[in-house]
């Protein structure tokens, strides 16, 4: 299975509910909390490649699959 990576914050409930999810399945995943490296909703748009609006951001892989 390839990796999960979500961008998010901890004060989300969405995003600690994803990452809860993967937990819960035992996916490998990623968690990149943005307050806590100091990424705004740009950077993360320049990451992956489309505009951000909400968090979570998630990719499988390289495959966005929502937000």
């Amino acid at each position: 299975m390839e990796q999960v990576t979500i961008y998010g914050r901890m004060s989300c409930p969405f995003c600690v509910a994803a990452k809860n999810l993967c937990e819960s399945r035992n996916m490998p995943y990623v968690w990149v909390d943005m307050i806590e490296k100091g990424l705004s909703k740009q950077d993360v748009a320049d990451r992956i490649g489309r505009p951000v609006y909400t968090v979570p951001q998630i990719l499988v892989g390289d495959e966005y699959v929502g937000g």
